[in-house]
């Protein structure tokens, strides 16, 4: 069993299955399985967590699918990690009852404060500080705001190293252009953040296609590898799916 979990991702709209090419909601791929039934196939092959992005929250600026959240981890036992909406105290405190851990992205970048107070009321164990990056010619990682539509002057390294007072635990790394495109991952950009920031657990989000990508990823030692499209578009077998779930 590798050291690095494999966590599948399931992102949710209008209560169904989909996926967004870079974040764009005008490039949407729609997949004809029920979130819940996908849900259960993945607890089934072993996977312990899960990741869940409620589009529907991103977009209106407060969780909308809480409670197929809350079925899917009550159905399967899987831990939920949960992204979309959290903009402030009480969508957090509805995120916290739905999930075992909270995404918060551009509240994270924009909003330090409040985050860091956040994570101090709560447990560093109950978030993943979510940085989308774009890569300057020179290779420096800046961070995107706004569903990914602007680059902003923040690198990447300003956005953790502000929260390593707090404990900062987990961090969830996407670079956007290799997101949905099914083209490998970074594996340079994340190599550089495992030894850069040792303490904390960095998830490689974007561009998974196969087993051979999982496997590069595992050697550099990041605690997560999220998939999605890969996974629902079946370029894994589900003995390589297997290999890299905890309870497989």
């Amino acid at each position: 069993m590798s050291a690095m979990q494999l966590i599948p991702a399931i992102d949710i709209r209008n209560g169904r299955c989909v996926r967004l090419l870079q974040g764009d909601f005008e490039q949407e791929t729609r997949y004809d399985v029920d979130p819940l039934v996908l849900a259960e196939r993945y607890a089934e092959l072993g996977a312990t967590w899960m990741h869940v992005v409620d589009l529907d929250g991103a977009a209106t600026g407060k969780p909308v699918n809480l409670q197929l959240i809350e079925r899917i981890g009550a159905q399967t036992e899987m831990k939920i990690q949960l992204g979309g909406g959290v903009r402030d105290r009480d969508s957090l405190l509805g995120a916290l009852g739905a999930a075992e851990r909270v995404v918060i992205g551009s509240l994270a970048v924009g909003e330090p404060e409040t985050v860091s107070a956040w994570i101090a009321e709560f447990g560093s164990e109950r978030f993943t500080l979510a940085f989308d990056v774009r890569l300057a010619e020179d290779g420096e990682p800046f961070i995107t705001t706004h569903g990914w539509t602007r680059t902003s002057e923040m690198t990447l390294e300003h956005a953790v190293e502000r929260y390593l007072t707090v404990g900062l635990t987990h961090v969830l790394c996407t670079d956007v252009a290799k997101d949905g495109a099914l083209n490998g991952p970074n594996i340079e950009l994340y190599e550089n953040c495992v030894q850069r920031w040792p303490s904390i657990q960095f998830q490689a989000s974007g561009g998974v296609r196969n087993a051979d990508d999982l496997a590069d990823l595992s050697k550099i030692n990041v605690a997560g590898a999220i998939s999605g499209k890969a996974l629902l578009e079946g370029k894994l077998s589900d003995e390589e799916i297997k290999r890299f779930l905890p309870s497989a």
